[in-house]
């Protein structure tokens, strides 16, 4: 039997679940009698749909990244929905750690394109959460709105199996292709993170921290 080690339910500083913004979220999704796989299931989707997917968002600022900002603001890029989904987990007792991978995509708009540089997008954020004896991920990235803007199927979530990226979309189409896995931490690994996103994205990250782009915008213009 796994041991459960303290870390992977301390607040830490991206993960800072003890935040009121997180205890707010968390009580008004979760009720009383819930299951840990009710729970799970039930933040999963607030995570996945109640805040906005935006790579325009992926400040590298400290602040930007806790767990709690993302959900104050209510839009986040997949690393700051991983760690949102990781604290809100945490806070009722599930362990939960943030996981990294580097990823083939095949969809994008043609700003987001130019701007990143490369179809290989680094530092992918998904969860590993701790649920009926067993580890099994997560990844709250997408909300349901932008998937249909794409033709992408929203990602659900059982509880049992591993919810990760679709290689297709709706129409047969290549989406996602994981090239890279980079490890599951106890925190978000800040510094290597940002050394990585300023290194191979500098013009995401210049207009990020600007917040100049409208991605919405771009899914519905986009060429089909």
């Amino acid at each position: 039997m796994t041991a459960i080690n303290p870390a992977w339910l301390a607040a830490t500083e991206f993960i800072d679940h003890e935040h009121p913004a997180i205890r707010e979220f968390v009580a008004a999704t979760v009720g009383a009698g819930d299951t840990p796989k009710e729970q799970a299931l039930c933040l999963y989707y607030a995570v996945r749909d109640g805040i906005r997917y935006d790579p325009y968002s992926a400040s590298m600022q400290r602040e930007a990244l806790r767990a709690s900002t993302t959900l104050e603001k209510g839009v986040g890029y997949c690393v700051n929905k991983a760690l949102a989904y990781a604290a809100c987990l945490r806070a009722v007792g599930i362990p939960a750690r943030p996981g990294f991978a580097d990823v083939k995509n095949h969809l994008s708009t043609e700003k987001l394109a130019r701007l990143v540089g490369t179809d290989i997008y680094a530092w992918h954020g998904y969860v590993s959460l701790w649920l009926d004896g067993k580890w099994v991920k997560a990844t709250p990235a997408f909300n349901i709105e932008m998937c249909r803007r794409f033709g992408v199927l929203p990602l659900d979530f059982d509880g049992e199996h591993d919810s990760q990226m679709h290689p297709y979309n709706s129409a047969n189409q290549r989406h996602m292709e994981y090239v890279k896995q980079r490890g599951e931490f106890d925190d978000l690994p800040y510094d290597e993170l940002v050394a990585d996103m300023v290194r191979m994205y500098p013009q995401l990250v210049a207009v990020s921290e600007g917040k100049t782009g409208d991605f919405d915008h771009e899914s519905v213009l986009r060429p089909t």
